[in-house]
């Protein structure tokens, strides 16, 4: 299983999302080749500025493997995270980021700043962008030309 195989499923995650209404996010959590996590963005439904695709999945990874810190993981998400995202990846010691699309108004990683690279962090995330970036992109933009058209 590579990292495509991995994005897909976060996509399924995002049009899941979609369905309820929310932003179309995915984002797994992933550990040795198995899935431990899994998220879509929910800060409507559920009433949480905090749920984020990346946050719901690395709560319930860290659920499931019954610790804070999510070391030796790589966290999929189909667009580019935010700062609180990476923020949070930072204190679970998350191995390796892999996202789709960037995020070029709120992005933290490539566009609108690096934050994962600040020199007082004490962990760095191995970081791959761009993968299948169109599909994430292009399911993004069908759901605001949907949102505008309504």
């Amino acid at each position: 299983m590579n990292d495509e195989h991995f994005m897909r499923f976060a996509l399924n995650r995002a049009r899941e999302a979609w369905e309820r209404g929310e932003v179309p996010v995915g984002a797994l959590v992933v550990l040795d080749g198995d899935i431990v996590g899994e998220g879509f963005n929910q800060p409507i439904e559920s009433h949480d500025p905090t749920a984020h695709a990346e946050i719901v999945a690395m709560r319930q990874a860290s659920g499931r493997l019954g610790n804070y810190r999510l070391t030796g993981t790589t966290v999929y998400v189909t667009i580019e995270p935010c700062q609180m995202c990476v923020g949070a990846m930072v204190h679970a010691r998350i191995g390796r980021l892999v996202y789709g699309a960037p995020e070029p108004k709120a992005g933290a990683i490539e566009s609108a700043m690096r934050a994962h690279e600040h020199p007082a962090l004490n962990h760095r995330i191995e970081v791959t962008g761009r993968v299948l970036e169109a599909d994430c992109r292009d399911l993004m933009q069908r759901f605001f030309e949907q949102r505008r058209a309504e």
